[in-house]
């Protein structure tokens, strides 16, 4: 993914509440969000090419979502950053533990943000240093740079869930809305991220629209204080035009079916 807002324990009824848009060659091919054949109680969309995923949740608590890093180089490495997501939610080890193995073998792996939660925690490890961060209660968006560092779409996206969060009944589907933003910032709050300033203004939008390259996923992930899980997640082709949208819905550690 190339944005993920993650709100612990500040939602109602949802003590966590992912949002997250993946951008992506439009030729890149992909399956969209389903229950996975290793586990009927995970689900998420999966890179073809590689066989990693973007985004992926287990209905016992266990998730991971990813971003790439950008740099300006190119990022060639010996392992796909997709497969970590894959690894960690078909897996059964210990959050802090596992990370802080990966922590260890970065090189295997071009640049990477990596988000996993399981049994109420939440943690970060970015190959950008800073070692494995829990994520405390509160609104936290990652994008393309190291944790922390703010981006005009990264505080755009945090504004505008502050604002749904605030209405008297947000919807999923309000929240999925978010992501359609593609409005454009000034060029001087502009990042400089080695890819030239016709690039970052093509990828500076929430959601980034283009012919080759965009938003190809906006998805929403929601565990709710009964137990269940919902994702629900919306597809995208060149140009920006919607292309499909599902939802998946789980009881606590139950395999997925389609929701309504």
């Amino acid at each position: 993914m190339c944005l993920i807002l993650v709100a612990v324990g500040v939602v109602p009824q949802q003590p966590l509440l992912l949002l997250g848009n993946r951008d992506e060659f439009h030729g890149r091919a992909s399956a969209s969000a389903q229950p996975w054949p290793e586990d009927a109680r995970v689900v998420g969309g999966r890179d073809l090419v590689a066989g990693g995923s973007w985004l992926a949740a287990r209905s016992d608590g266990r998730f991971a979502a990813v971003t790439n890093v950008r740099s300006g180089l190119p990022a060639t490495a010996p392992r796909s950053r997709g497969a970590l997501v894959r690894e960690f939610v078909l897996g059964m080890a210990e959050p802090v533990a596992w990370l802080a193995a990966l922590a260890r073998d970065l090189d295997e792996f071009g640049p990477f943000n990596l988000i996993v939660g399981s049994a109420g925690a939440v943690h970060l490890l970015s190959s950008t240093g800073g070692g494995v961060i829990r994520l405390a209660p509160g609104v936290h968006v990652v994008s393309n740079g190291a944790p922390g560092v703010h981006w005009p779409k990264t505080e755009r996206l945090q504004r505008g869930f502050g604002r749904w969060l605030a209405q008297a009944a947000p919807t999923p589907a309000g929240a999925l809305d978010l992501l359609l933003d593609r409005s454009q910032p000034d060029d001087a709050q502009l990042p400089d991220t080695g890819v030239g300033r016709e690039l970052e203004r093509t990828l500076a939008p929430i959601f980034v629209c283009g012919g080759h390259y965009g938003t190809r996923a906006s998805t929403l992930l929601a565990y709710r204080d009964d137990g269940s899980v919902l994702l629900r997640e919306r597809c995208f082709g060149a140009g920006g035009v919607r292309s499909g949208e599902s939802a998946w819905l789980a009881a606590r550690n139950a395999p997925f079916g389609a929701q309504a």
